[in-house]
């Protein structure tokens, strides 16, 4: 039985009336130039998406007889795509759950583990739509600082240490939104013992998890060999988001909440999108693998080339570490003096459109707010190029 924690220890951050994800999208607010350059949001090229493999893959699952992929199908998803992603993660076919995407997974995560009025342990800064799947549950957060390893396991072992009692842990492990850090095996390992120690779960949402340029991606047997942790992954960022198309690696403890939870709601996720993916993806085993290649390439070649740019356009004006991965770049204003609402403001009448860093704080302790999150995954490398020569403009203004 747990302690239950002081509210010294808890010092939780109420969010029932949390309003960040409409700033989340506040470029969308406010008029923007015909010619604006948007670094909104995480959105995969549509150059590197196997778009004729699926048109194939769909021909051919309609001529089956029968058409059994228009008809209904198990909660958990069908095969030959949960064998294909079992395969993949390295366990039984029996812990996979299809669901529609990467937040449909979280969404299902919460209602399975976080009762009304729990305490959630969350990354500083976050993905703020997570927040968003906490409202209903009334929940209150914990917010652990993420940096350049990933989530701070010494401070939330010392909050824990103090008397924090979560039910829940969210985390994005790799290539973070926003802050691009990637968190180590060893710490890994480490936040899964303190989860079993503490008896809280850890919601791992990985949707970058195959977006790493170099050097191969860090090891997931810590969380899928674990019953403590609900490993939330998604087609959205390799094969498309339109698919709605994502899963679960559920621990046996709580797959049959989960699967019960989900057949109480949409009961399953569209059969005819199960089995296209899956008919792509079995007849053609070098496919996803090719698909990731060509976007590991371009999206790293993005990348450098908008970090090249910013320095050549305003040279010393913003402190970037170069990603190992995913589709986001969190430079830090340099200068103490640059009011970034102001930079905001004058960036967007120049014609770029960014995420300031303050809509991604969680709670206090960072220096989100003097970042900036530019998203550069569907912007061709001339346009961020000339994001670069705009956002020096709109410096200069200042």
């Amino acid at each position: 039985m747990t302690a239950t924690p002081t509210a010294s220890a808890r010092k939780p951050t109420l969010i029932a009336g949390f309003t960040a994800p409409q700033g989340f999208g506040d470029a969308t607010l406010r008029d923007k130039r015909p010619d604006a350059i948007e670094l909104l949001g995480g959105i995969p090229d549509p150059g590197v998406l196997p778009a004729a493999e699926l048109a194939s893959a769909t021909a051919r699952v309609l001529a089956r007889p029968g058409l059994p992929a228009l008809q209904y199908s198990r909660t958990e998803g069908i095969s030959p795509l949960r064998e294909w992603i079992a395969a993949r993660e390295g366990v039984p076919v029996e812990r996979i759950v299809i669901t529609n995407g990467g937040f449909h997974g979280l969404s299902l995560g919460i209602q399975a583990v976080v009762e009304r009025g729990d305490l959630v342990a969350v990354d500083n800064p976050i993905f703020p739509l997570f927040l968003r799947g906490l409202q209903l549950s009334g929940a209150q957060t914990l917010p652990v600082t993420v940096g350049a390893n990933g989530i701070d396991v010494d401070e939330l072992d010392a909050r824990l240490r103090r008397g924090a009692r979560p039910t829940a842990l969210y985390t994005v492990p790799d290539f973070h939104n926003p802050s691009q850090g990637t968190l180590p095996a060893a710490a890994r390992s480490r936040l899964v013992e303190l989860a079993e120690h503490y008896g809280f779960v850890i919601l791992a949402d990985n949707p970058y998890r195959e977006l790493w340029y170099a050097g191969g991606p860090e090891s997931v047997d810590a969380f899928n060999t674990s019953d403590h942790v609900i490993h939330i992954n998604t087609f959205t960022k390799t094969l498309g988001p339109g698919l709605r198309l994502g899963w679960l690696v559920a621990p046996e403890r709580l797959l049959p909440d989960l699967v019960a939870l989900r057949s109480r709601q949409d009961s399953h996720s569209s059969t005819l999108v199960q089995a296209v993916v899956g008919e792509a993806l079995t007849a053609d085993p070098g496919l996803f693998e090719a698909t990731l290649g060509r976007a590991r390439e371009l999206y790293r070649t993005r990348a450098e080339a908008l970090i090249a740019a910013l320095e050549r356009e305003a040279p010393g004006a913003f402190e970037s570490v170069r990603p190992a991965g995913g589709l986001f770049l969190w430079p830090r204003l340099a200068d103490a003096a640059v009011d970034p609402d102001r930079l905001a403001a004058a960036a967007s009448a120049e014609g770029v459109e960014y995420q300031r860093g303050s809509f991604f704080a969680s709670g206090p302790g960072t220096d989100a707010h003097r970042h900036l999150r530019f998203a550069y995954g569907d912007v061709p490398a001339p346009r961020l190029e000339e994001a670069a020569v705009r956002l020096g403009r709109a410096l200069e203004r200042l």
